[in-house]
């Protein structure tokens, strides 16, 4: 694991907000590969066959862990399925990770933090990665374009906001059917 003791500043979080953010510091401690599957289900019949280019469907998604007061492990899910006229290529599923420390930073400011930010500094490293292994699988490299997590956390939170509202609208109805008494939700 390295230190982040040297940070530079771009891993330290300054919102602009002045001496209240002075003591604000986000830094990578580490990064590691927590699964890595390549798949070549059609081989070596995949290797020769001519034809169309096979399509690629991408799919990506962040998940942050909280390992200790100051230290989250936020992941990325890359999963990678490629398919022609009708069978599999090669699917490729990996789970990258980075631990980042968080110092000082307000808690309004911590999800675009660690939802956003974080994963916009391991994602070339993830795309790599990916991009090497499927090239020794004996297929040209997947490039992947860099990846807008901004919007990701938007969709994600829109769509927990919806799921909330969602479930207050079958809570009143739980309610009102139950003759009004209050029934729980889960989060």
């Amino acid at each position: 694991m390295a230190d982040d003791s040297n940070s530079s500043p771009e891993a330290t979080a300054n919102s602009g907000a002045g001496e209240a953010q002075q003591g604000s510091r986000f830094g990578i401690v580490g990064q590691y590969i927590r699964d890595l599957s390549f798949e070549n289900p059609n081989a070596p019949t995949s290797m020769v066959t001519q034809g169309q280019q096979p399509a690629a469907n991408v799919n990506i998604n962040v998940q942050v862990k909280k390992q200790s007061d100051e230290v989250y492990a936020v992941e990325l899910g890359l999963t990678v399925k490629t398919e022609r006229e009708g069978k599999v290529v090669y699917a490729v599923e990996m789970v990258y990770g980075g631990l980042f420390r968080v110092q000082n930073v307000p808690e309004n400011q911590l999800g675009v933090l660690l939802m956003v930010e974080a994963p916009r500094m391991i994602f070339p490293f993830a795309r790599q990665i990916l991009a090497t292994t499927i090239q020794s699988g004996g297929f040209p490299p997947l490039m992947l374009e860099p990846f807008d997590f901004l919007a990701l956390y938007r969709r994600n939170l829109a769509a927990a906001a919806e799921r909330r509202k969602q479930q207050g609208e079958d809570a009143d109805a739980a309610g009102n059917a139950n003759g009004g008494e209050d029934t729980p939700t889960v989060n």
